[in-house]
């Protein structure tokens, strides 16, 4: 999931490792929040940090790393840690729930994440934005009749051109599975020999493994590829300025960040007060107007603020949610998705 951090489109915002503050004059009451820096901490800072910090009556002091991973051991083990709340992939909050790194939370303190689907929040975290692995093409290649399964992608007869993947197992194992028949909803566990054994047959009709978000939209804008696995808001920026392609959210992988608050966080209690604001259903409908991700809270389909034609836009939008493959964070972060994540070295080596 670290991979996937260089989805984020770093347009004209660069907060830096410099942590800044919310519009607030300082107070006792503060925490110091990490995300992944550029447009989506931008969007984030307006649509949620900003508002969550002005109703709780606190000072939100941001830094921004691309991995923030690394930092989270170290401040933990250092037993002094500064920051208090991170957002990063959910699987980073699994892992670091297992290894001690993260506080266990209490669901009690928190109605708004206690109020969402299980399957969004776990003992150490609460999902804060979705995205997806979509397919994604060349309107220009295929004006027709296009590709709207990965078994579609898989099949070079029916749909020839050329294609592109993500060098990384999350999602593409997932993928490989659908094109081999597997319903969505039916993934997990993974059966890794199965979905690697998919892959080999797609290995030779593969021009690209990218190796992030910014490449794969670039590899489908300049025609070098006609098919790619990609970002959903990487192809909808394309769209945006006027690019002939398109996507499917039909199979789509829907993934996450989540967030976690680091084991001896220094503000505690704000700490856990903001992510109860954070995930308020208001908070959450208002960052889908600033950039391409989806709400993580269902409820923020029901206040009114997403109109209707951006709703259907959304990764997370119920309709769209329901044509998709929710990815299990839980299987990836287990002995058999470590073993697997190591296996894909090997597929690539070959």
């Amino acid at each position: 999931m670290i991979a996937s951090l260089c989805r984020r489109a770093l347009l004209g915002v660069s907060l830096g490792a410099l942590a800044t503050l919310s519009s607030l004059p300082a107070s006792a009451d503060q925490i110091t929040f990490v995300s992944q820096g550029g447009a989506y901490q931008k969007a984030q800072t307006v649509a949620i940090l900003d508002p969550s910090a002005k109703k709780l009556g606190i000072t939100i002091n941001q830094d921004s790393i691309p991995d923030a991973w690394p930092a989270i051991k170290s401040q933990v083990a250092s037993g002094k840690p500064t920051w208090d709340v991170v957002d990063v992939p959910t699987g980073n909050c699994l892992r670091g729930g297992e290894q001690g790194l993260v506080e266990k939370l209490d669901f009690a303190k928190l109605p708004n994440a206690a109020a969402m689907p299980e399957a969004y929040r776990s003992a150490y975290s609460v999902t804060y934005e979705f995205y997806s692995s979509v397919l994604a093409f060349s309107r220009k290649k295929f004006p027709d009749a296009a590709p709207s399964s990965w078994a579609d992608f898989w099949d070079v007869k029916k749909f020839p051109g050329r294609r592109a993947l993500r060098n990384h197992p999350f999602a593409t194992l997932e993928a490989a599975l659908m094109a081999d028949g597997v319903a969505p909803d039916k993934l997990y566990p993974l059966d890794v020999d199965r979905a690697f054994k998919k892959l080999e047959e797609i290995k030779p009709s593969i021009t690209v493994w990218w190796t992030s978000g910014a490449q794969s939209a670039q590899l489908l804008n300049d025609g070098e590829v006609d098919m790619v696995m990609a970002w959903n808001g990487r192809v909808s920026a394309l769209m945006g300025e006027g690019a002939k392609v398109a996507f499917t959210y039909n199979q789509g992988i829907l993934q996450s960040t989540s967030l976690c608050i680091l084991k001896g966080a220094p503000n505690l209690a704000t700490a856990v007060r903001f992510v109860n604001e954070a995930v308020d259903p208001v908070h959450q409908a208002n960052l889908p107007l600033h950039i391409d991700y989806g709400p993580a809270n269902p409820k923020a389909f029901d206040t009114g603020v997403i109109k209707p034609e951006r709703v259907a836009q959304l990764p997370s939008a119920p309709d769209n949610a329901s044509k998709q493959a929710l990815m299990s964070y839980a299987w990836w972060s287990s002995p058999a998705g470590e073993a697997a994540e190591k296996r894909w070295v090997s597929f690539m080596q070959k």
